[in-house]
């Protein structure tokens, strides 16, 4: 029998918020929408993506359901239980691609403010154009959801990994 190694760890830097509640919207609505990220130092070791992404489910900062409770101990992420997710669960996506969806999911209610706008463009698209590759989590089968998901009208989940800057962003956009 032969010992699997561990995959090495990912390193939590941060996790900046984006709460569209703090936005001056004047007659429109912020539909309680936000985005989370949790950004990653990557491992000095050079792993595929399939490795990054496996590195990142296993990473405590993963256990997330994104329900107000923060980070937690138990087999959830978002709205899924954490064993129903793996590396093929993402589907690689182009820069276009992934801003569309943001984009659509950002302004469904109307324009957002320009400050809002503002701190998309600079927070969310230019990370995500910058990255070196994006995933998207595709659709999970229903028998992936937890016993009180889901709670989310939308929910889009990208991982952006950035080798020249040797990061890893997960970036949820949901609403409440």
């Amino acid at each position: 029998m032969t010992a699997v190694e561990p995959l090495p760890a990912l390193v939590h830097l941060d996790s900046p918020f984006i709460n569209f509640r703090d936005f001056d919207f004047g007659e429109g609505s912020h539909g309680y929408r936000w985005i989370d990220f949790k950004r990653f130092q990557l491992p000095p070791e050079t792993l595929d993506d399939r490795d990054v992404l496996a590195a990142l489910i296993a990473h405590p900062q993963f256990r997330d359901t994104y329900d107000g409770g923060g980070v937690q101990g138990w087999p959830r992420h978002g709205q899924w239980w954490l064993d129903r997710i793996t590396p093929d669960a993402y589907e690689t996506v182009d820069a276009g691609t992934a801003i569309d969806i943001l984009g659509s999911w950002a302004n469904q209610h109307g324009d957002v403010p320009e400050a809002l706008a503002s701190r998309l463009r600079e927070d969310v698209y230019a990370p995500i154009s910058k990255a070196t590759t994006r995933y998207l989590l595709g659709q999970l089968p229903e028998d992936a959801i937890h016993d009180y998901g889901p709670i989310h009208i939308d929910y889009h989940e990208l991982v952006l990994i950035d080798r020249p800057a040797a990061t890893l962003s997960l970036l949820v956009a949901a609403d409440d």
